[in-house]
């Protein structure tokens, strides 16, 4: 299988503060891959490392191949046409309309009269299930599953290979949550992506995830679902085995 990201031996600290000490991650063609970990953990730190917004003190991130941790800054830019990525609270401009939001990625990369860029946006959002006069509203004027759809529609803008998603599903109520994760699972199988996916939600990484990574000790245990439920380690036993869980089917490997 082709490896879309590999992160080897990261080690991320701030001052005396180690927060990745040989961290190691491979998310394959194809997969969804969930990352898990409690807070304080540096999931978002090591989100904004594979991205390339920040340089580790040691180890190197690839992209689909390409080691990214040592580019420049224009170099990154043309880059990050190859992926796209969601934020916690969906990441969205205030003062630019939904459809100028989705906008973005294409302004910054694509050559394109304003008509076709409008058509293309559009497009987008009839793909991730938003009605034709979401385009003309503001963030504000959306609810909260909407704003997680117009971000993604943005981050599916180049029609990515990968994509990168913080906390895709939170702040949802278990509904929207659960609509979103068959949304993300359908555009997966029929644009196929790689989905590299940080989230604390069960119901989501028992939805959607192949594969889970848990950072824990400042380094990353992985494996099948059903690998990472059996660890043994103390905090996976905890997170993996309370009622939720057991109401997934963890508790027998599934």
């Amino acid at each position: 299988m082709r490896a879309m990201v590999e992160a080897t031996g990261i080690v991320n600290r701030f001052g005396t503060q180690v927060v990745h000490d040989g961290l190691d991650m491979v998310a394959y063609e194809g997969e969804v891959f969930g990352i898990v970990g409690g807070s304080g953990s540096g999931k978002s730190v090591l989100l904004r490392t594979i991205l390339g917004l920040r340089r580790p003190q040691a180890g190197v991130v690839k992209l689909e191949g390409r080691d990214i941790t040592h580019l420049s800054w224009d170099e990154l830019r043309a880059a990050k046409a190859g992926y796209g990525v969601t934020f916690q609270q969906g990441a969205l401009y205030s003062s630019l309309t939904v459809l100028q939001n989705v906008q973005l990625p294409m302004v910054e990369h694509l050559r394109l009269p304003a008509d076709a860029l409008d058509a293309l946006a559009m497009l987008k959002l009839r793909v991730v299930g938003l009605p034709a006069d979401s385009g003309a509203k503001f963030p504000s004027q959306l609810s909260g599953g909407m704003i997680k759809r117009a971000a993604l529609a943005r981050a599916l803008a180049l029609d990515p290979q990968l994509l990168l998603l913080d906390e895709p599903t939170a702040g949802l109520d278990p509904i929207s949550a659960a609509a979103f994760d068959e949304l993300l699972m359908t555009l997966q199988r029929q644009l196929a992506l790689t989905v590299v996916m940080i989230t604390h939600d069960l119901d989501t990484i028992f939805r959607t995830c192949n594969r889970v990574g848990v950072i824990v000790d400042r380094r990353m245990i992985s494996g099948s679902l059903a690998e990472i439920v059996d660890h043994p380690h103390p905090w996976i036993r905890e997170y993996f085995h309370g009622e939720r869980a057991l109401r997934f089917g963890a508790a027998d490997g599934a």
